[in-house]
């Protein structure tokens, strides 16, 4: 017993080490932000600012439209997160519970897609874009995000776990496959739906790279393009840069935190094999 109670103390002291390195740096940045100018390379570094600047918050609205970069980040977000959930869930579906000749073969050569960079893919894409004149539209920053192959692999694994006696059932009473799909797979599927909708938001929220491409437009801009314009020639509003990344991480943050059991759960479950 000592012996147990001694290994947890000691994962437990592991785990507090792990964590407090990981805050480390947002704890940084959230200093860095409340600093004046002067102050951000100060030496000996300062961990507390002396004189909190609460106003470089205020600055930021100010100096960028930074409310219309966190409205454009929004709404590609949540309009990437939404269709994609939709396509991979239709996908996992037919995957799952179908029948089909050389549907196995298909998963596993779909899957093979996970392979493939992205940098890739990305100038293909751009051509696609640019010759639809997609470039500085909202079409331009989702349709290309809205199909990956790891939404439909994550829920492909969970409708599996679900029991067939419910689809048997139904198809009994005469329900269709879309009355399936929809009034029976997806309910009980609500666990791993919102992993992968956490995992979407989050990752297009903080993507920069296809922004970068296919936006040129500042009134376009997603955040994570226009946290670019604290960074000019001949210097960098670090404060202002730190107090708009705080502000941007805000979203996330509470997608995460509501989200947060039925992540836990949709983890665990989509490990088990049907």
């Amino acid at each position: 017993m000592k012996k147990y109670k001694w290994r947890t103390w000691m994962l437990f002291a592991v785990l507090i080490v792990v964590a407090t390195a990981m805050l480390v740096p947002f704890f940084w940045m959230l200093s860095t932000s409340l600093k004046p100018i002067g102050e951000v390379f100060a030496y000996p570094p300062t961990w507390i600012p002396k004189d909190p600047q609460w106003s470089n918050y205020a600055t930021v609205w100010k100096v960028i439209p930074f409310g219309r970069y966190m409205l454009n980040s929004f709404i590609t977000s949540f309009c990437i997160t939404a269709l994609h959930l939709i396509v991979a869930s239709m996908a996992a579906f037919a995957f799952a519970r179908l029948e089909f000749p050389g549907r196995d073969k298909l998963f596993l050569l779909y899957l093979a897609t996970m392979m493939v960079p992205g940098q890739v893919t990305m100038i293909p894409n751009f051509i696609l874009v640019k010759l639809l004149h997609w470039t500085d539209t909202y079409q331009g920053l989702i349709i290309p995000n809205v199909f990956t192959a790891f939404g439909v692999f994550l829920l492909r694994q969970f409708f599996m776990t679900i029991p067939k006696e419910y689809e048997d059932a139904a198809r009994i009473d005469g329900a269709s496959y879309f009355h399936i799909y929809s009034r029976i797979i997806l309910p009980l599927s609500v666990p791993a739906i919102s992993t992968l909708a956490i995992f979407t938001f989050v990752f297009q929220w903080n993507n920069l790279i296809w922004p970068l491409v296919v936006v040129n437009k500042d009134s376009m801009k997603t955040l994570t393009v226009g946290l670019a314009s604290f960074q000019g020639m001949y210097g960098t509003s670090w404060n202002l840069l730190m107090a708009a990344a705080v502000m941007g991480i805000v979203p996330s943050t509470i997608a995460f935190l509501i989200g947060q059991r039925y992540l836990i759960k949709g983890i665990t479950l989509t490990g088990l094999k049907g």
